[in-house]
């Protein structure tokens, strides 16, 4: 027996916005790995991790979704079908947030392992797709093998789809200055609760409180096994010198083991820096920004410091703007650190240091 009907009102963001990915960037988007799988030698893919799931069908529903390489078998050139998504559940919400009737690919309920590689062969494909080898569980991607073995065995999709990803459409770039936005007010709102004696967990609420009533859902994607990662890295005094299991450049205390890491009970002491590292995401994309702040003044020597790092930060932006490699910028950024005097605590302190000067962001920290 099938449950209510799906009220599409029932779906909205806040004041009754669509927050649905636009059908065109979903069209694009698949458009785009098609042409890149051709390229890449590849017949097709198996979208099965839950953020490219949300990238390319507009939703992280369980399932998968099918895209043919560009006039490989099963796609529309070739006399297929094109993308379709398989769907457990929920199969009604799926086809709501690809987009209705006007979504870019067909969506039906998934169907049995055994029956995979039959189902796929009637909609033209002729060869085993490509998995998500570098993202799903080594024994999911072997049962799914298994299940497609009578078109052949599956490659590796997992960089074409990354590939694609690292570019950022306009409408993505919207979605992360929307994101900055609210951050800076999440930064007013630590602002305007701080001060000697405030713990740093209290400082992270207060962020927190206005992150959760912009949309955000609790969860940061990351990239790097364990997958883990704190939305708010408040850390105060002499817990910014706590290292954690996290590489990162500051660690922090954490409220227990568990999660030995960012904010935990330490307070805000007078003329100490207070270090505020938050993230927020706007429709799954994640924009992060760091601010110091301290209650009264902190010595000049530590004045100084900010400033070295400000042109440190000023050197690695400008490799990049020059369209230079990442690794360049490392290089220039380190020896600029090198010549000031802060070599042995650039990005942390040793044997803890991370080496690295920023990460990506998108639908995921990377």
């Amino acid at each position: 027996m099938e449950g209510p009907a799906l009220d599409p009102a029932d779906l909205l963001g806040p004041d009754g916005e669509d927050w649905r990915v636009p059908v065109s960037e979903l069209e694009a988007r698949q458009g785009e790995l098609a042409r890149h799988l051709r390229e890449a030698g590849l017949p097709g893919i198996l979208i099965q991790h839950p953020i490219d799931l949300y990238y390319y069908a507009g939703g992280r529903q369980n399932g998968a979704l099918f895209v043919p390489a560009e006039g490989a078998g099963g796609s529309n050139g070739a006399g297929g079908d094109g993308p379709v998504g398989y769907v457990r559940r929920s199969l009604r919400r799926a086809v709501h947030e690809a987009g209705g009737d006007d979504a870019p690919h067909e969506i039906t309920a998934f169907p049995s392992l055994r029956a995979l590689s039959e189902t796929l062969q009637a909609r033209g494909v002729t060869e085993a797709p490509s998995l998500q080898l570098g993202e799903i569980p080594s024994s999911f991607a072997a049962r799914f093998t298994t299940a497609l073995a009578g078109l052949g065995t599956p490659g590796d999709g997992t960089g074409v789809v990354h590939a694609q990803r690292e570019s950022k459409s306009a409408w993505e770039l919207a979605c992360m200055d929307e994101a900055a936005g609210v951050q800076v007010r999440m930064f007013e709102a630590v602002q305007a609760v701080g001060g000697e004696g405030v713990s740093e967990l209290d400082l992270v609420a207060a962020a927190e409180a206005v992150s959760r009533s912009e949309g955000f859902a609790g969860q940061v994607e990351m990239r790097r096994y364990p997958l883990q990662c704190d939305r708010a890295v408040v850390v105060a005094g002499r817990s910014g010198g706590v290292s954690s299991f996290f590489d990162s450049a500051v660690g922090g205390v954490g409220p227990h083991p568990l999660s030995g890491m960012g904010a935990g009970f330490s307070k805000v002491k007078t003329n100490e820096p207070v270090l505020v590292d938050l993230v927020h995401l706007h429709r799954g994309y994640v924009v992060d920004m760091t601010r110091m702040f301290v209650a009264g003044r902190m010595p000049e020597v530590w004045e100084q410091r900010l400033e070295d790092m400000i042109a440190v930060k000023d050197v690695v932006v400008d490799v990049l703007d020059r369209g230079e490699t990442c690794n360049l910028a490392w290089e220039e950024g380190l020896a600029l650190a090198t010549e000031l005097g802060h070599a042995e605590h650039l990005m942390g302190m040793a044997p803890d240091q991370s080496r690295f000067l920023g990460h990506s962001v998108g639908l995921q920290l990377d």
